[in-house]
């Protein structure tokens, strides 16, 4: 895996986070991405950070310059100094935290010479009724490995693999410990403060642009709810039969995607039966609306006007053949008699 290949790998993680968080209207995160390779051909060093309030990407860092750079404008300037002073101190600590988690897998995994990389994603989100929830998951080579509960002070094992290096972190009470005080106050605190300084960007909403249309393929009707245009990433997207939500598996949806403009966008689709189309509704929430806004499918004026002009060309093509008919018929009589 080449150089090439690294922002593909971030930017794949941030997606499936994002969709694996499910973050509602009206709130906020405060996201870090980890990400680190044990040899240099994976095209990574050994340990990269990037930090996400919303879906606004703000710090960088890395093992090899070992300070954080800034990649928005929000939060440039020389008034903002002592907040580049703590992130470094911070990601500083957060690469060593990481290269220690990463030699002690590969250990209980007993990979010394091989090549392997480390995912990690922590952070918190803060609710419009200032509540919060905090997350920490590890990914090793790509897959999910370890996730850590602050409820219960413990972590979760998503393969086998992990239950050893799950069973060593549970012994260390302390770093459990600092690990929810972290998710559940110095998070949500420096989330807090960065809205603040980037108030007037982070806050700025625009609201979808929506539509619903309408294919048929393989006898299969199929409306599509397209949501354009959006920022912020959060949005809640839904099928309504008869003003009543569809079961979710009946639907297909799609990712929130970037379109490229720094806006958003996204769409849900729902195979329906022919001609009952209209008691289908979309409904869509979002932090840039009022209140939620409904679309339906409205058949084109120049679909109708095909669909006349066809049936008008069948009806004149019946009638043109029943009169070539009745003329042969009329013919035949007439000779016979």
């Amino acid at each position: 895996m080449g150089p090439r290949a690294r922002p593909a790998l971030f930017f794949l993680i941030l997606l499936r986070t994002v969709a694996a968080q499910g973050r509602p209207p009206r709130s906020h995160s405060l996201r870090y991405l980890f990400m680190g390779a044990s040899e240099r051909d994976h095209g990574l060093p050994l340990f990269e950070a990037l930090g996400y309030v919303d879906d606004e990407l703000f710090v960088a860092y890395n093992h090899e310059s070992r300070r954080a750079e800034s990649r928005a404008q929000w939060v440039l300037g020389e008034a903002h100094s002592q907040l580049w002073l703590q992130l470094t101190q911070s990601l500083k600590g957060w690469d060593h935290m990481f290269i220690v988690d990463f030699w002690t897998i590969m250990d209980n995994h007993n990979h010394s010479k091989e090549s392997h990389t480390l995912q990690v994603i922590l952070g918190c989100e803060v609710q419009e009724d200032n509540s919060t929830r905090g997350f920490w998951k590890y990914g090793y080579d790509g897959q999910d490995h370890l996730e850590f509960c602050p409820e219960t002070l413990d972590w979760r094992a998503a393969e086998s693999r992990a239950l050893t290096t799950k069973l060593e972190w549970e012994v260390n009470k302390i770093r459990a410990k600092q690990n929810r005080a972290y998710l559940e106050r110095d998070c949500p605190e420096q989330l807090q403060w960065l809205l603040e300084l980037g108030r007037g960007v982070l806050d700025q909403q625009v609201p979808p642009l929506v539509k619903v249309t309408h294919h048929v393929a393989s006898a299969v009707t199929t409306l599509r709810c397209q949501a354009l245009n959006f920022y912020p990433q959060n949005i809640t997207m839904r099928w309504l039969k008869d003003r009543k939500p569809v079961d979710v598996k009946d639907a297909e949806s799609k990712d929130v995607l970037p379109s490229g403009d720094g806006t958003y966008q996204s769409w849900e689709a729902l195979a329906v039966p022919p001609g009952e189309e209209q008691r289908y509704t979309c409904q869509v929430e979002h932090p840039g609306l009022d209140q939620p806004l409904t679309a339906t499918w409205e058949p084109s004026l120049s679909n109708t006007l095909v669909t006349g002009v066809i049936s008008g060309i069948a009806v004149c093509v019946i009638i043109f053949f029943i009169g070539i008919l009745f003329r042969i018929l009329r013919k035949r009589q007439a000779s016979s008699e």
